[in-house]
């Protein structure tokens, strides 16, 4: 790769600016801060904490920064150790806390939080979350702070990533409820309507469809909203015999209790909603959410001490690879068209 001192900038020392292929490298790391945005996944500890003490390991200073970006522009800023991360691996949610924050994707609301991480001495910082997070990790990557993102969200529904810290979890969380709620269906020979969290995308349905056997998957992406239709199929499901009748329905789609109301109005068969809501969200991770978000947060760190910005860790075809946040955040992703074939062929009534 070639890489040559920029010029014409007054100050500049050959370790603070480089021009690599076109791409600016913006000056050598010595402090990192470290952020959760938007909803809390399982893992993102875990991806602090590697963030944290590979950090440390390669004598940078790091800092933590509370409440997402919303904590950066009230500067709740603190020091980092190997100590601050001890015991945390295994717990749900994120020890930094998030939330949203309006004021940050306003141009000023920006300036100020690169302001704050200068005033603070941070250099690089690593994002933990979703798009939004990511755009708003560009906007501060542009203002001359290096940014790496990491795919934080239960959802899966960032498109240049086959894997989000946290959906693992959540998906094996929703499972074993859906188990659950299927045993005392079969009991009261119920039809029962099963919501999963997502937002817009059917990753979670899909997945628990299969793995839960459901009768029925109704997702964002593929849903014709013919509730004519899937009425006719509980009914014929049931004249074949059927005790009970599953569906698991998008929380892109929603609206789960007044389905069940005329679901039932119209067969006759007792039917109730069940919504799972942030239950999805909480719990230990997985050990597959452990790894890989350690690894993510171990990878974040070797980007920015080899001065890289604007970068987004992601895993594809079985490797941790990363993009420019740009390009990621141009990506579409769609449910994979075999998997749903899939999944209709296997809920044969």
């Amino acid at each position: 790769m070639r890489a040559v001192l920029a010029r014409g900038r007054m100050g500049a020392r050959p370790e603070q600016i480089l021009y690599s292929e076109g791409m600016i490298m913006a000056k050598t790391v010595k402090t990192i801060g470290v952020l959760t945005s938007g909803g809390d996944a399982p893992g993102m500890n875990a991806a602090i904490r590697a963030v944290v003490r590979v950090a440390l390991g390669k004598g940078l200073k790091v800092k933590g920064i509370k409440r997402g970006y919303a904590g950066l522009l009230q500067e709740e800023i603190v020091d980092m150790t190997t100590t601050s991360v001890s015991d945390i691996v295994q717990r749900g949610g994120t020890v930094l806390y998030t939330a949203r924050c309006l004021e940050f994707m306003t141009p000023e609301g920006q300036q100020l939080g690169a302001d704050i991480c200068h005033k603070h001495e941070i250099d690089g910082i690593v994002i933990i979350g979703g798009d939004g997070s990511f755009r708003g990790a560009g906007k501060l990557s542009e203002l001359g702070i290096n940014t790496i993102g990491l795919p934080g969200t239960i959802d899966l529904d960032i498109a240049c990533t086959d894997y989000t810290i946290g959906f693992d979890t959540a998906v094996n969380t929703a499972m074993e409820a859906i188990d659950k709620v299927r045993d005392t269906s079969t009991s009261h020979e119920r039809c029962s309507i099963i919501e999963v969290m997502g937002r817009k995308a059917g990753y979670i349905a899909l997945w628990c469809g299969i793995a839960n056997g459901a009768e029925d998957i109704l997702l964002p992406e593929r849903y014709d909203g013919d509730e004519q239709a899937l009425i006719s199929r509980i009914i014929e499901s049931r004249k074949r015999g059927k005790a009970h009748y599953i569906i698991i329905n998008a929380e892109g789609i929603g609206h789960s209790t007044s389905m069940a109301k005329r679901i039932e109005a119209a067969t006759g068969i007792e039917t109730r909603a069940t919504i799972l809501g942030h239950m999805q969200r909480g719990g230990a991770p997985t050990c597959k959410d452990r790894v890989y978000a350690s690894i993510m947060g171990a990878k974040a760190v070797e980007l920015l001490a080899a001065g890289k910005s604007n970068r987004l860790v992601a895993y594809r075809n079985g490797m941790f690879v990363d993009y420019d946040i740009k390009e990621a955040l141009a990506m579409t992703k769609d449910i994979p068209e075999d998997e749903f074939n899939i999944s209709k062929m296997l809920n044969l009534r």
